[in-house]
């Protein structure tokens, strides 16, 4: 994009918004946040990772000001069993199902296409968005995610996955202390404010855990194995890891690379499995780059 947009505040209390969606017989209510609606010709979607308290805004507010700055309307949407959107106990493929979600979220705001960035859970759920539905997806840019498979060199699941388990089922500050410990890559940038933060999201929503745990009972494998469909992806796609990730291994991005035809890895050293918080600076001017050429 070439304008650029006058700079403005964006706040998570000011862009809340709330749609519904039918998912088989059950009515969800789910929640996005919406900045620079109406004054953008493109539109970028951020999809978050499944760690208990995550949220869209949680996720991604560090790369926000940057696009809504170059003209860019930026989405957040909480995927159901996260943030303020609604709860649900899922059998099926989790990444399906938030594809699902982001298709409802663009027919309703009437977009064509939208440029997609997805981390961890929310790269599963960009691919398998693109799958299903490619001639609604401008670019694509995957974190830490985008398909499953067992490693040939990391034991599975991995330390960072056992964790989140731990978290779901027992969600002490202790338990979020040693997740989030080796979610990054150095520690000391996490604060006080971050864990209370996110301890007092994810203890708001205790049905949220609660169905997450009977979702992974009723089906483990929430984010299937698609290496087999990535040379069906068109879209030009942007792949990030951190090198140091323990929560979803390196080999996976070599895998993206290798199978989608168009797409680009990119990996930052002493970077953990949240590259876009980790090196937000780095990862913004890449991003806007990779969008606008």
């Amino acid at each position: 994009m070439n304008q650029t947009a006058p700079h403005r505040d964006f706040t998570e209390a000011t862009t809340s918004q709330f749609f519904t969606l039918r998912e088989g017989e059950t009515e969800l209510r789910l929640h996005y946040n919406d900045c620079n609606p109406g004054e953008a010709a493109e539109a970028v979607v951020m999809l978050h990772g499944s760690g208990p308290g995550a949220t869209g805004w949680a996720n991604f507010n560090r790369n926000i000001a940057p696009l809504t700055a170059a003209g860019y309307r930026v989405i957040l949407l909480d995927c159901p069993g996260w943030g303020q959107s609604d709860s649900i106990v899922n059998a099926g493929s989790r990444s399906e199902l938030n594809a699902r979600m982001l298709k409802g979220l663009v027919d309703r705001l009437g977009l064509d296409r939208v440029h997609v960035i997805g981390n961890s859970m929310g790269g599963h759920s960009a691919v398998a968005f693109a799958l299903a539905w490619p001639e609604r997806v401008g670019k694509l840019i995957l974190m830490g995610g985008g398909t499953g498979g067992v490693s040939s060199f990391v034991p599975m699941p991995t330390e960072g996955i056992k964790l989140i388990g731990a978290l779901y089922r027992d969600p002490t500050i202790e338990n979020l202390r040693r997740m989030m410990n080796v979610f990054v890559y150095d520690p000391g940038d996490l604060t006080e404010e971050l864990f209370e933060a996110r301890l007092a999201n994810l203890l708001a929503r205790r049905d949220h855990l609660e169905n997450f745990v009977k979702s992974s009972a009723a089906n483990p494998k929430q984010f299937p194995d698609v290496g087999h469909r990535l040379a069906e992806i068109a879209a030009e796609t942007l792949i990030v890891w951190g090198r140091n990730d323990r929560f979803v291994p390196m080999e996976v991005g070599l895998r993206l690379v290798a199978g989608i035809p168009n797409s680009q890895l990119h990996v930052f050293n002493n970077c953990g499995h949240w590259v876009q918080w980790e090196h937000h600076e780095t990862f913004n001017r890449l991003v806007l780059d990779f969008l606008t050429h």
